[in-house]
């Protein structure tokens, strides 16, 4: 279940820039690229280590059953897809579920892509970046054997590589029009 707030009413704002994107046009819309949280080698991180790459952001869980391993396939597949160029891409996969993500982050961004950086913090930390995107997350109440789903955003937000919020990308663009999107942002990198 995922919960779609003001990003995804976002979409319906945006037109369609010249040069047509398949993701949806956000530029100035939504703010830069900044966070300070833990990446999954336990190491402090900010926006800064990924400046000169193109970089996505998606909030989720390591235990979702349904939309993160899907999403994040969807950018891992996106960004092998631009071979000798994916190096320039970074995937941020921001863990919401810290009492939960901690302990296995580093094996789950393993098994999706080299480019995928798991990223988690204290709850101060989640709630300030996900209040600073417009990203909503809220836990249920755990099941029986302990269980809970955490009801998250399913947005991708990419950002050029000056840290400049570019694009949103939801759940139902394919992994050839991220593709496309990503290497259009890369060429204007370049020239």
């Amino acid at each position: 279940m995922t919960i779609c707030l003001l990003p995804l009413v976002l979409l319906g704002c945006s037109e369609e820039p010249p040069g047509g994107w398949h993701g949806h046009d956000i530029t100035g819309v939504m703010p830069d690229l900044e966070f300070e949280l833990t990446d999954h080698t336990g190491q402090q991180v900010t926006e800064e280590e990924y400046r000169g790459k193109v970089t996505m952001m998606f909030f989720g869980y390591t235990s979702c059953p349904h939309v993160c391993p899907v999403a994040l396939r969807k950018l891992a597949a996106a960004t092998r897809e631009l071979g000798e160029q994916a190096d320039r891409v970074e995937i941020l996969f921001v863990a919401v579920d810290p009492a939960r993500d901690k302990k296995v982050l580093d094996e789950y961004v393993a098994g999706f892509n080299p480019n995928l950086v798991g990223l988690t913090g204290t709850q101060k930390q989640l709630k300030e970046v996900a209040k600073r995107y417009r990203v909503a997350f809220s836990y249920e109440e755990p099941q029986e054997d302990g269980f809970y789903i955490v009801n998250h955003s399913g947005a991708v937000f990419v950002f050029g590589p000056h840290g400049k919020t570019r694009l949103l990308v939801d759940e139902e663009t394919k992994v050839a029009n991220i593709t496309e999107d990503l290497r259009h942002l890369l060429e204007e990198s370049s020239g």
